[in-house]
């Protein structure tokens, strides 16, 4: 775990409270971490490049937006996954999608058992970041085993 992903994770976590106690993200979160991430790109603090930020962002917000038009998102979600691609890049930002879709059903099915058709999906986003900021690259190492 390096600096770069404790950065990430910080205001994924606020996110995720603001999205239990609210059920909405607020839009400044997202821009810290693209403020963050334009500026460790063009410090050289990550290996994260200009193409690989627009790339992260561009994915992420076509990926959520698509969910969010089948109503499986809410707007705050698509932007802070936007947002968690510009920081990480494309590559990485498929690992914590991934992550995030097997705690998204976990979520899901907690919700079901409980009668409940809709519920936060901050949990799933912080989860996938969490697992990713802990386990770089695992999910790939086990999928291509």
């Amino acid at each position: 775990m390096n600096l770069w992903s404790l950065v990430l994770l910080a205001p994924v976590v606020f996110a995720l409270v603001c999205d239990l106690r609210t059920r909405e993200i607020p839009d400044w979160i997202p821009l810290v971490i693209v403020a963050w991430a334009c500026l460790a790109t063009a410090a050289g603090l990550h290996e994260v490049t200009w193409i690989g930020l627009a790339a992260g962002a561009l994915l992420g917000l076509g990926l959520a937006a698509a969910v969010f038009y089948l109503g499986g998102l809410g707007g705050g979600d698509v932007k802070l996954l936007s947002a968690i691609g510009a920081a990480v890049g494309p590559w990485v930002l498929l690992s914590i999608m991934a992550w995030m879709a097997v705690a998204g059903g976990v979520l899901a099915l907690i919700a079901a058992a409980r009668g409940r058709r809709d519920f936060a999906y901050g949990p799933a986003i912080a989860i996938g970041v969490l697992v990713e900021t802990v386990w770089p690259g695992g999910l790939a190492r086990v999928l291509l085993r």
